[in-house]
């Protein structure tokens, strides 16, 4: 009788908001090499890392999340970091970039409760379009302060 695979481990899987984690298997990866300074060692090693989610077709999302993401940065999730010179360097950076984008897109803006302005707010206005008025006014030839 064969064992059930055992839990993925903290390392094994991304964990962007409560409830939405994904398994690190969910991401592909592509390296390729870096442009920029760093002399031969940057034409000769895969340092640039680009890791793709689909989440169009994540089993680990939930509903709510995917339809979100989805709608919010579309189905698939291209991020890139050439950042440092070491791969695993930038592969940890790509997660974290990866992660955030996920978690921003996740987030639930309150709608903003209307609010009636100030008196004094109000009248700042008023004052404030008065003395552009005033100012707009005296630009036009040969009108000065009395004319009307």
């Amino acid at each position: 009788m064969a064992e059930p695979p055992p839990e993925p481990g903290p390392a094994d899987v991304v964990a962007v908001a409560p409830g939405v984690r994904i398994p690190v298997q969910e991401l592909s990866w592509r390296f390729s090499t870096s442009g920029g300074p760093g002399g031969q060692h940057a034409n000769t090693s895969n340092t640039r890392t680009e890791v793709r989610f689909d989440a169009a077709a994540s089993p680990s999302l939930p509903p709510w999340a995917r339809e979100r993401i989805v709608e919010r940065l579309g189905p698939v999730i291209v991020v890139t970091a050439s950042d440092e010179r070491s791969q695993s360097r930038n592969r940890a950076l790509a997660v974290d970039r990866l992660r955030a984008r996920l978690a921003r897109a996740l987030e639930v803006v309150p709608p903003r409760k209307r609010t009636r302005p100030t008196r004094a707010s109000q009248r700042r206005r008023l004052e404030s379009k008065r003395r552009q008025s005033e100012r707009k006014r005296n630009r036009r030839f040969g009108a000065g302060p009395d004319d009307t």
